[in-house]
């Protein structure tokens, strides 16, 4: 899969992304991380991007002149790939989201800076916005680095066996249940029995359960659209009753 990001800082994204497992999946060859400089499609010697925004007001705005020949350098490349604007106003990057990217060939990553950027430029290029939670940052580079990691980690070859996404956080709209290592004693706090019992059968039970258990403490509103069994519909209704009568 490809990521052709359009940015004012591209060895940000390139420094940060190069680590970890997204930097082994490229270096595999599984996905391609390409951080396109804006300012490299600047007209003038001093590769200005921004300038005043019509009308007066705080701050700079984003020409759309470099954003678009920017964009038109990699659109051959990309081909059908939506294009995405990191913006606060844009709607909740979801792990559902990132499902549905990790589908394509390829998506294209527009980060916003200053003020935002001219709108005529995300009306010609831009098919949506995008945002990673309700506050505003410095730029888009975060978030597009946020799209870019949640997106390939569910890429088939990116993630090891040991590292698998397959029981993790919001798989069937739930949170993860706890999770434990050595020393089996720490701080006077034991690792549960159960989970050294040996009993596979016991251990999915009992990890189940705590999923429901942390989903109804932590995020309620998320078993709305869970992925609930007759027998997790009756253990959360034991486990609400027990609630109510404390």
């Amino acid at each position: 899969m490809r990521f052709d990001i359009l940015t004012l800082f591209p060895e940000m994204i390139r420094n940060t992304l190069s680590s970890s497992i997204v930097g082994r999946a490229e270096k595999k060859g599984i996905i391609d991380i390409n951080a396109v400089d804006i300012r490299d499609y600047t007209l003038d010697k001093h590769r200005h991007t921004d300038d005043y925004p019509y009308g007066g007001g705080a701050g700079m705005v984003m020409s759309p002149e470099p954003i678009y020949r920017a964009y038109m350098s990699i659109k051959e490349r990309a081909k059908d790939a939506p294009v995405i604007y990191m913006s606060p106003q844009g709607k909740p990057f979801t792990q559902k989201k990132a499902e549905e990217y990790a589908k394509l060939q390829g998506i294209v990553i527009l980060c916003g800076h200053y003020e935002g950027v001219d709108e005529r430029v995300i009306e010609e290029i831009v098919t949506e916005e995008v945002s990673v939670g309700d506050y505003v940052l410095t730029g888009g580079e975060l978030g597009a680095m946020i799209v870019v990691d949640a997106v390939s980690r569910l890429i088939p070859g990116v993630l090891s066996k040991s590292e698998s996404f397959e029981n993790e956080t919001f798989k069937d709209n739930l949170l993860e249940y706890p999770q434990y290592t050595r020393p089996p004693v720490f701080m006077g706090r034991a690792v549960p029995e159960v989970l050294l019992s040996g009993n596979h059968g016991l251990v999915d039970k009992w990890r189940r359960e705590k999923s429901l258990e942390r989903t109804l403490k932590k995020r309620p509103e998320l078993l709305e659209k869970a992925k609930l069994s007759k027998e997790d519909e009756a253990y959360l209704k034991s486990l609400m009753e027990a609630e109510a009568h404390v």
